[in-house]
């Protein structure tokens, strides 16, 4: 079983592409294979409303029967994964539109329209979500995130298992502040977090990855 890791971001080497890198190195360390995946490599859309996922005796029940870059990782998620974990930064309070648009496709043919709603899937794994924002923590229980980071939760845990969170924070979001107009920020305070707060959030993801790793390798034991 292998733990993939799910990047949401278009900047492949910024905040989160950066925690998810972090927890791939901590599930290799104990052992893991592990896979980072950048969504904004594929070219997919979001669920289309087709239902093949629904269709009775269908070919596709179970499995999204969308053709295009995404499918061959759902399908491949099916099969090999042991554990899931997702990272996307926050825009406009939620995450981006290519991890809303994954999530759509990952979630959605495994949610079977039963009283209750059952899960597809074939196993129980550990899954976790890393959000990353430039917003502070007070400032992200005001706004609200807490509330739309824990409907996405809910889906994973009912599908996959139990979810984690890491959230980091205040983060550093231009290379260059003076090149931007952005004067609600303090650079030098930005640049004081990226240098003492986001290492300890790196070893989180860290030590994520390596207890997912474990987690894997407890599972396949016979």
């Amino acid at each position: 079983m292998k733990i993939f890791l799910i990047n949401g971001s278009p900047r492949k080497e910024w905040n989160t592409g950066t925690l998810l890198g972090n927890a791939l190195e901590g599930a290799r360390s104990n052992g893991a294979e592990a896979e980072l995946v950048h969504l904004y490599d594929l070219n997919y859309q979001g669920c289309n409303s087709c239902f093949g996922c629904k269709e009775k005796d269908g070919v596709s029940y179970g499995r999204c029967a969308v053709e295009d870059d995404l499918r061959p990782l759902l399908a491949r998620i099916e099969k090999e994964a042991g554990a899931l974990v997702l990272g996307s930064p926050i825009y406009l309070g939620t995450v981006t539109g290519q991890m809303q648009a994954f999530l759509e496709r990952l979630v959605f043919p495994f949610l079977t329209y039963t009283d209750p709603p059952a899960t597809l899937f074939p196993r129980r794994i550990p899954t976790a979500f890393i959000y990353t924002m430039g917003v502070t923590e007070e400032q992200m229980r005001e706004i609200g995130y807490l509330e739309r980071f824990a409907t996405i939760e809910r889906f994973l845990a009912r599908i996959f298992g139990p979810c984690e969170r890491l959230m980091s924070f205040d983060c550093y979001q231009f290379e260059d502040y003076s090149r931007v107009v952005a004067p609600r920020f303090d650079p030098a305070h930005k640049l004081k977090r990226r240098r003492e707060v986001f290492p300890l959030d790196c070893q989180k993801a860290f030590d994520l990855g390596a207890a997912f790793a474990r987690a894997v390798k407890e599972s396949s034991r016979p």
